[in-house]
């Protein structure tokens, strides 16, 4: 399948604080300016892909998608993998085109946190929450733990993940935070939950973006002027709750990048740019070991010295990412994907021809991996 697909359009609205706007309204935009940006047809449409909204599930969500948007979908419904589910529905959409099962397929999120309700980041997770393990941050503070303790891994490396995301944030006129961040303002900021600092963990933000995905011949036929193929894509999941994993520092992105890097045809070694799941610092940190970037217990010492930044051994979330651009779950990493293989991204890496993209969802349950490129 390796190039049969292509993400034909993206679009997403404002990021950030967008009080009134509802998930259905932020789907709805975020659709017609995939399509605008594709130059398809709404009737083209025969397929619906829609991440539940974190902050308020509702049932039959994607049918009300569908009706909002005036569809009748061949296929259409709701995902739910956390924050993997933007790139494993892209996965779904590829396929069922592949198969026959549809031909132009939308893949949306949209979510309110910030002005509605974050109760599904504050709650307990289990029995532990009694001993004061509560909130996301929690998991991922002892994920990092254990890898400082494993591999002598440092806040200032922790650091210069958050100093480069943020450098590329403020460099997007679109993020939600325009700030840069220096490494002595990082560690001067207040705990959340240690080891795990202020700018360790990502946005509380508004949003909708969607993305049109069809074959390539389908792209072609229908006049789309810039679509950007899909090399591969792979998936793996976690089934253990945090306390119960037999280690903490590996994860089934490995599983997930595999499957990808072997469809695509390629390996680490041909990426030019990434685009890493960044809801926490150490997530990014276990990602890049797992894909194979670096040796496992190496990625504080991979990420020093600006290795991230554009110019650097791997440009990283040169949008901003969640800790930056939008702490909405996954769909801005793929449109910034996008936009480096089109060569229109505001940090632009020169001839960008290989793009990775990393989604992944709850304390680092599931992973999902796609690979753009020409």
């Amino acid at each position: 399948m390796r190039g049969k697909a292509v993400i034909a359009g993206f679009g997403h609205t404002a990021h950030g604080k967008l009080p009134g706007r509802t998930p259905l309204s932020m789907t709805v935009e975020a659709v017609a300016g995939a399509l605008a940006d594709a130059q398809v047809e709404k009737d083209a449409v025969d397929a619906v892909f829609v991440k539940y909204p974190t902050s308020g599930f509702q049932t039959m969500f994607g049918q009300t998608v569908a009706e909002a948007l005036g569809l009748q979908p061949r296929i259409g419904g709701v995902w739910d993998q956390g924050g993997a589910t933007n790139i494993s529905m892209i996965s779904f959409a590829a396929m069922a085109i592949e198969h026959g099962q549809c031909e132009v397929a939308l893949v949306t999120t949209a979510d309110n946190p910030r002005t509605g309700t974050r109760q599904a980041y504050e709650r307990g997770w289990g029995d532990d929450a009694v001993y004061g393990w509560f909130g996301t941050p929690a998991g991922y503070a002892m994920i990092a733990q254990r890898h400082m303790a494993e591999y002598g891994t440092t806040h200032e490396q922790l650091g210069a993940i958050a100093v480069a995301c943020r450098k590329h944030g403020a460099a997007n006129p679109a993020a939600h935070l325009r700030k840069p961040l220096t490494m002595d303002e990082y560690m001067d900021a207040a705990w959340v939950v240690e080891p795990l600092r202020r700018d360790d963990c990502c946005l509380i933000s508004d949003g909708g973006a969607a993305v049109v995905v069809m074959s390539a011949e389908r792209a072609a036929q229908l006049g789309v002027p810039d679509p950007v193929p899909i090399l591969g894509f792979g998936q793996g999941q976690t089934s253990y709750e945090v306390p119960l994993r037999p280690t903490l520092t590996e994860t089934q992105a490995a599983i997930s990048a595999r499957t990808a890097f072997a469809m695509a045809g390629i390996g680490p070694a041909d990426v030019d740019v990434a685009q890493i799941y960044d809801c926490f610092t150490p997530t990014v940190l276990l990602a890049l070991e797992d894909y194979g970037f670096c040796r496992k217990g190496q990625g504080g010492s991979f990420v020093e010295d600006g290795a991230l930044e554009v110019g650097g051994a791997l440009p990283l979330n040169t949008s901003g990412g969640l800790l930056s651009e939008t702490g909405m779950p996954g769909m801005q990493l793929v449109i910034e994907g996008v936009r480096q293989i089109r060569g229109t991204s505001t940090t632009q890496v020169p001839d960008a021809g290989i793009c990775v993209v990393a989604n992944q969802g709850g304390i680092m349950h599931t992973h999902s991996t796609l690979v753009l490129g020409r």
